[in-house]
C-alpha cells in the first residue's frame, strides 16, 4: 500500500483517530479494517469510487452508524458516539452531500434544527446572517428552502456546520452543486478553516481540487484501505488510478456523428415562475439537432430549474408551439405525452425527483418507463420486464447495488446516478434533456455517463445537457449556451467558448447575449 512521507518538522497529535473500523451489513463489509488519523489545521481527502466505503466511513466518526468493529479516539481518548447530537458536542460537524433539509421551513428553521437551542430564534437568525456574510455565503433567514436554488440549499448545509464552530468538519462532496465561482469562495473558507487550527475530512470526486486544496488522501477501493498520499504530489490520472485499480478511459466523441434536423426545439417560451421567488423565463429560444449535444451553463438559480420543468412537461406553456419535439408541438403537452414522442427527461435531484426513495429500482422504472415501453399490458405491469430493466441498466452501466432490485436509497449517489441516467438512454429517446448528469459521481462514473451521452448523440438523438460543471460541457458538448436570470444566450461553438467568456455570460456580461438578453439589460438601466 502506497503510503506518504511524513511531513517534516514536529508532529502534531491527531484530532480525530479512527483504528481498524469494520463495518459489515450481513456478509457485506463496507469498511474492512480502516485506519485514519485526522490533524489540526489539515485538510485530508477521503477518495473512492462510489461505493467504496467513504460514506459508511464517515458516518461512523459523525455517529450516525455503529462500527462492527475497530474505535474512534478523539484526542487521544477512546470514544463511543451514540449519535450526531453527542458528535457535535465534541466539535464535529458535517456537511452532507444529500441535503438534510425540510422544504416547508426557512433557512433559519431549518438552522434551528440543527443547534442546540441556547440562544433566542430572533438571535440565532441574526448570528446566522452574519456568518453567511462573513464567509462569502449569502442566505436570507426569512426564505422557505422550497424556494431556493440547489447551489443556495448547500449553502444552509455549509454555514449550519460553521454556526456549531465545529474543530472537525466533513464536507462530502461540497462543491457538486457549485459554480467555479462560488467553489473558489469555498477554498477560500475551508483555507480559513485550516489556518484556524481546525481539522477538514473532504470528500470529492473532482481530482483537480483535492489536488488544489488538500495536503492528505486516504483512497479506499472495496471497502478497504488501499493508499495514502500526498495530492499535491500525484497527477489526477494516479489518483484515479489508485482509486479505481486500473487506468480510466478517455471519453471520445467517435469518428461519425453528423447532426440532422432539429429534433428538439424552443420557440420564444415565456413562462413565470410558479413560486414568487423562482426565475421567469423570458424569450427562450434554441435547437438541438439530432446528432447534437447542446450545451446549458449558468450559476445556479438562473432559471435551469424552470426550463427544465418546461420541457419536461412539469409546468406547461401558454403556447403549443413553444416546445417542439421531433415536428410535433408539445408545449401543453404532459409528461408522458412528451415521453410517448420519444423525449427522456433525466432531472438533476436523484431522490424525490429523479426515484422514489423508498420504491425499488424495477417500481422506479416503471414510473418513466410505462409510457414508452412494454411493461404494462392490457393494463397489468409486466414485473419481468421491469426487472429486465434493471438488469440491463446494472450491466451496461456497472450499477453496483446489495442485491438485484434494492431500493433506490439504498444506492450511493454514483451508483444511484447512473442507475437513473442508463434508464433513460437504455429507452433509446429520439430527444434528451438531462440536468446536472454526473453530479457527485466519482470519475470513473462520469466517464461512463459521459460516454454513454456522447453515443446517444452519435445514434442521431438531441441531447440538451444542463450543467454547472464547465470541465463536463467542454468535454461532451458542440455548442454551449449560458442561462442568465432567465434568459438564454445565443450558442457559441464549444471550441470557442472559453471559461473567461463563459464565465462573463454567467456573471450577466453583454458579450455575447441573445437580442433578447441585451433588450432586457438594456430595459432594466434604463
Amino acid at each position: 500500500m502506497h503510503e506518504a512521507s511524513p511531513p517534516p518538522g514536529p508532529q502534531k497529535e491527531p484530532l480525530l483517530q479512527a483504528i481498524d473500523i469494520t463495518k459489515r451489513y450481513g456478509t457485506f463489509a463496507a469498511n474492512d479494517s480502516v485506519s485514519i488519523d485526522l490533524f489540526p489545521a489539515e485538510i485530508h481527502a477521503l477518495l473512492g469510487e462510489n461505493g467504496a466505503g467513504k460514506s459508511t466511513l464517515v458516518k461512523v466518526m459523525y455517529g450516525l452508524v455503529q462500527p462492527t468493529l475497530g474505535e474512534l479516539r478523539w484526542q487521544g481518548q477512546k470514544v463511543v458516539l451514540a449519535g450526531p447530537s453527542q458528535a457535535r458536542e465534541l466539535g464535529i460537524g458535517m456537511v452532507f452531500q444529500h441535503f438534510s433539509l425540510f422544504d416547508n421551513l426557512t433557512v433559519a428553521e431549518n438552522v434551528a434544527l440543527g443547534l442546540d437551542g441556547k440562544e433566542t430564534f430572533a438571535a440565532m437568525s441574526a448570528r446566522l446572517a452574519q456568518v453567511s456574510q462573513d464567509y462569502g455565503l449569502p442566505l436570507d433567514p426569512k426564505r422557505e428552502v422550497w424556494r431556493l436554488s440547489v447551489g443556495e440549499r448547500q449553502r444552509i448545509e455549509i454555514v449550519r456546520a460553521l454556526m456549531q464552530n465545529p474543530k472537525l468538519l466533513i464536507l462530502d462532496e461540497p462543491t457538486a452543486v457549485l459554480t467555479p465561482n462560488e467553489a473558489d469562495q469555498l477554498f477560500i473558507v475551508l483555507n480559513r478553516l485550516k489556518s484556524e487550527g481546525r481539522a477538514l475530512l473532504y470528500i470529492s470526486h473532482k481530482l483537480d481540487e483535492v489536488k488544489r486544496l488538500c495536503d492528505t488522501a486516504t483512497i479506499l477501493r472495496g471497502g478497504k484501505k488501499v493508499a495514502t498520499c500526498n495530492p499535491k504530489e500525484e497527477t489526477a490520472a494516479s489518483l484515479a488510478r489508485m482509486m479505481v485499480g486500473a487506468d480510466i478511459g478517455e471519453v471520445k466523441a467517435g469518428s461519425a456523428r453528423a447532426t440532422t434536423v432539429p429534433r428538439l426545439v424552443v420557440n420564444s417560451l415565456s413562462l413565470a415562475p410558479d413560486d414568487p421567488h423562482g426565475t421567469h423565463l423570458q424569450s427562450v429560444s434554441i435547437e438541438v439537432k439530432g446528432g447534437e449535444i447542446l450545451g446549458i451553463a449558468g450559476v445556479a438559480g438562473n432559471g435551469q430549474d424552470e426550463f427544465f420543468a418546461a420541457l419536461s412537461g412539469e409546468r406547461l406553456s401558454h403556447a403549443e408551439g413553444s416546445v417542439i419535439i421531433d415536428g410535433k408541438s408539445a408545449g401543453q403537452l404532459s409528461i408522458t405525452e412528451r415521453r410517448r414522442l420519444g423525449a427522456a427527461f433525466v432531472p438533476e435531484e436523484r431522490l424525490g425527483h429523479g426515484t422514489a426513495p423508498r420504491m425499488k429500482l424495477s417500481e422506479n422504472a416503471l414510473l418513466t418507463g410505462h409510457a414508452a415501453s412494454h411493461m404494462v399490458n392490457r393494463g397489468f405491469v409486466d414485473k419481468p420486464a421491469t426487472l429486465a430493466t434493471v438488469d440491463r441498466t446494472t450491466k451496461t452501466f456497472d450499477v453496483r447495488k446489495a442485491k438485484r432490485d434494492p431500493e433506490a436509497a439504498s444506492l450511493s449517489g454514483g451508483n444511484l446516478q447512473k442507475f437513473i441516467v442508463g434508464r433513460e438512454i437504455l429507452r433509446e429517446p429520439g430527444v434528451l434533456v438531462v440536468s446536472q448528469p454526473t453530479w457527485g459521481v466519482d470519475a470513473g462514473a462520469a466517464a461512463v455517463i459521459r460516454q454513454a451521452l456522447l453515443d446517444l448523440s452519435g445514434r442521431g438523438t438531441a441531447v440538451l445537457v444542463i450543467s454547472q460543471d464547465l470541465d463536463e460541457l467542454a468535454e461532451i458538448a458542440d455548442r454551449i449556451a449560458v442561462m442568465f436570470h432567465g434568459h438564454l444566450s445565443e450558442p457559441i461553438e464549444a471550441a470557442l467558448a472559453t471559461r473567461e467568456k463563459l464565465g462573463l455570460l454567467m456573471g450577466g456580461s453583454s458579450a455575447g447575449q441573445s437580442a433578447g438578453q441585451k433588450e432586457a439589460s438594456h430595459a432594466a438601466g434604463a
